[in-house]
C-alpha cells in the first residue's frame, strides 16, 4: 500500500514544495491521492477523516482529482451505514500510466502500469546486448516502448512518464549511463527516448528493484534492508527509513564488484576476483558445465532439483561467495533484512545453505535474517513503472499541468 507523503514534500521525490498556499494545495492534493490509494474506496468524508481536512476542503480537491481523470467515483457507499451515503471514491483505472523499461544484457522489457498498480500492457525482446553499441540499443527499446504505450493507449491510458532501469552506474542527471560493464557502455545519454511517453528517468536496476520491493513486496522486508538482485551481474541497494541510499554521486550498491577473492579472475568493471566472477548467472553456468540459453534460472534450478550435483555444487559456491560479499554490507549497515531478488530468488533453495552459513560465522552481531523477494527478476521492470504512479500520486497537479 502507498505511504501518505512526507511533510513539506511529495512522498518518494525529494522535492521540497514551497510553503506557500500552492505548495499546501498541491500537498494536499497528494495528500488524498494517497489515502485513496492506500485505503480505498472512500467517500469524501472518510478522507477528510484520514487526512484531517474538512469535508469541504477534501471535496473540492476532489473534484480537481475527478476532472483530471485521477480519480472515479463508484457510486453509493454500501448499505447500512448511518446517514446518506456519500459516493466512494477510487484510484482512476483510466488516464495516467507509468511506462517501465528494462535494457538487460539478454532482453528488453517495457510496461505500462495504471495508478492502480495493475499491469495492463507490455512486451519483451531477448537478444545480446552485450558488445552492442548504444544507439541501435535505444532505438530497439525506443520501439518496444511506443508498442506498449500504443497498446496502453487502446485501454484508456496515457503515459505519465518512463523511466528505464539499466545494469550500470547512474549519473546524478537521472538520464546518463556513466559506466554499464555487462553492455560495455560508458557514458551514454539515453535523453534520447521517446520524449512522447513523458518524463524521463533512468536509474540502477537494483535501485528499482528494491524500490519495487518496498511498495509490493507484501512486507517480505521492513523500511531498512538490503536488497540483493543477480542477473548475468549483481547488484545490491540500500534502503534506510523507507528511502534509498544512493551514496554521493549515487553509485551505492556496487555489491557485483566486490571483490571476494583478490587475487581472482578479471572481471570487465577493471577488477580481479569480483563476486559477480562467482555468483552471477554466467559464473555459475560455468562453473555448472553449462551452455547459456534464455532461461538460465530455469535451467539451473531444474538440474539442481533433479539432483545435478555438479550443479549444486556451483551454486552452493554461489552462496558461499554472496555470504562473504554480504558480510562486510550487513556489518558496516546493520540492515534488518537482506532480501534476495532476481534470479537469486529462483535458486533461493540452494544458494540459502551456504549463504546464511557464511553471515553467521562471519557476521559481528546476531546473523541477519535473509528473505526472498516473492518479486524474482520482475522487481526492477515494476519498480521502474510504479515510481512513474508514484510520483504521479506525490504530484498530482504537475500532471493536470503537463496534459
Amino acid at each position: 500500500m502507498t505511504a501518505p507523503p512526507h511533510e513539506g514534500r511529495p512522498a518518494g521525490t525529494g522535492r521540497a514544495l514551497p510553503d506557500t498556499q500552492q505548495g499546501m494545495r498541491r500537498r494536499n492534493l497528494a495528500r488524498v491521492m494517497h489515502a485513496v490509494s492506500a485505503q480505498g474506496p472512500l467517500s469524501r468524508a472518510a478522507v477528510a477523516s484520514h487526512i484531517g481536512l474538512t469535508r469541504a476542503a477534501v471535496s473540492t480537491l476532489v473534484d480537481d482529482l475527478i476532472r483530471w481523470g485521477l480519480l472515479e467515483e463508484l457510486g453509493p457507499e454500501r448499505p447500512g451505514r448511518v446517514g446518506r451515503p456519500g459516493s466512494a471514491l477510487a484510484v482512476s483505472g483510466r488516464g495516467p500510466a507509468g511506462i517501465g523499461a528494462e535494457i538487460g544484457v539478454d532482453h528488453l522489457a517495457v510496461c505500462a502500469v495504471d495508478l492502480r498498480g495493475t499491469v495492463r500492457a507490455r512486451g519483451v525482446r531477448y537478444g545480446a546486448n552485450r558488445g552492442r553499441r548504444p544507439g541501435p540499443v535505444i532505438e530497439e527499446l525506443t520501439d518496444l516502448v511506443r508498442e506498449v504505450v500504443a497498446d496502453a493507449e487502446q485501454e484508456d491510458l496515457r503515459p505519465a512518464g518512463l523511466a528505464v532501469a539499466v545494469p550500470g552506474l547512474v549519473a546524478r542527471d537521472g538520464r546518463t549511463v556513466v559506466r554499464a560493464p555487462n553492455l560495455d557502455w560508458h557514458d551514454t545519454d539515453l535523453g534520447a527516448l521517446m520524449s512522447e511517453a513523458g518524463p524521463l528517468t533512468v536509474d540502477n536496476e537494483a535501485n528499482f528493484g528494491a524500490l519495487a520491493e518496498l511498495w509490493l513486496g507484501d512486507g517480505v522486508a521492513s523500511r531498512d534492508f538490503l536488497h540483493v538482485s543477480a542477473e548475468i551481474g549483481i547488484g545490491a541497494a540500500v534502503v534506510l527509513d523507507g528511502g534509498l541510499l544512493r551514496g554521493s554521486r549515487g553509485f551505492a550498491g556496487e555489491l557485483g564488484h566486490v571483490p571476494v577473492r583478490p587475487d581472482g579472475p578479471a572481471c570487465p568493471c577493471g577488477g580481479r576476483g569480483c563476486l559477480e566472477q562467482y555468483a552471477g548467472e554466467e559464473a555459475v553456468l560455468r562453473a555448472a558445465g553449462l551452455e547459456p540459453g534464455e532461461d538460465l534460472v530455469g535451467l539451473l534450478a531444474e538440474r539442481a532439483a533433479e539432483g545435478d550435483e555438479r550443479v549444486r555444487e556451483a551454486l552452493r559456491d554461489a552462496g558461499t561467495a554472496l555470504g562473504v560479499a554480504l558480510t562486510g554490507a550487513v556489518n558496516l549497515l546493520d540492515p534488518e533484512t537482506v532480501v534476495l531478488g532476481g534470479a537469486l530468488a529462483g535458486l533461493s533453495p540452494w544458494l540459502l545453505p551456504s549463504l546464511e552459513s557464511e553471515l553467521a560465522d562471519r557476521t559481528a552481531g546476531p546473523a541477519c535474517p535473509v528473505a526472498v523477494s516473492r518479486l524474482g527478476s520482475e522487481g526492477p521492470l515494476l519498480g521502474a513503472a510504479h515510481s512513474v504512479v508514484r510520483a504521479v500520486l506525490d504530484d498530482p497537479a504537475a500532471v493536470a499541468e503537463r496534459s
